[in-house]
């Protein structure tokens, strides 16, 4: 086991920079409590509106709940991920609630993640978007056509295409960072010793 050996001053600075990151980390822990609160006022809306609202409209706020809470997953990922990662052990080894990807967390192993957390994210948007596609055609929503309660449209077809092929390339994204580090394992790997 080798001992630790001093740094020099310069690079005791440029590894000591690491830690600038940490007020990103706890802005971030802010904008966590922001999408708890937007989750809550969502529920709210849900449980004191539910006699007035279609089926179609429930399903909506759910979604959206549901959206709300990838998104604090994407969140929690980089916050804990990241820290860990980039900053300072957390040291959580042994602890009851240490997250189980936490014990293999590195940098690859966080880009897979965080790209898997965003297809299901837009996946949640583009299902939003194809359950009120029946509209599609009608004129796009204005103040006055909402408040005449006339029925409207918050899409166009080329926004629906655009959404769709953005979340195609979300996938294909996902599917070449997580080929690329495949390859890049591969090719790091040790072959087996000879016996």
């Amino acid at each position: 086991m080798s001992e630790y050996k001093p740094l020099s001053p310069l690079a005791s600075l440029i590894f000591a920079s690491r830690w600038l990151q940490l007020p990103l980390y706890l802005g971030l822990i802010i904008a966590q409590c922001v999408y708890v609160f937007l989750f809550g006022k969502e529920l709210w809306h849900l449980v004191t509106d539910a006699r007035g609202l279609s089926e179609q409209k429930i399903m909506l706020i759910v979604l959206s709940l549901i959206d709300v809470v990838m998104i604090s997953n994407l969140l929690v990922m980089v916050i804990v991920g990241g820290y860990e990662t980039f900053v300072s052990r957390l040291r959580l080894q042994g602890h009851p609630d240490q997250p189980e990807w936490l014990s293999h967390v590195n940098a690859s192993v966080l880009k897979v993640k965080l790209a898997m957390a965003i297809i299901g994210i837009s996946s949640i948007h583009l299902l939003k978007t194809f359950i009120e596609a029946g509209q599609l055609g009608m004129p796009l929503c204005t103040p006055e056509l909402i408040a005449s309660k006339s029925l409207c449209s918050n899409f166009t077809r080329d926004g629906v295409l655009w959404q769709t092929i953005i979340h195609c390339v979300f996938i294909l994204s996902a599917i070449g960072i997580a080929w690329t580090d495949k390859l890049m394992a591969n090719g790091h790997s040790k072959p087996a010793s000879a016996h």
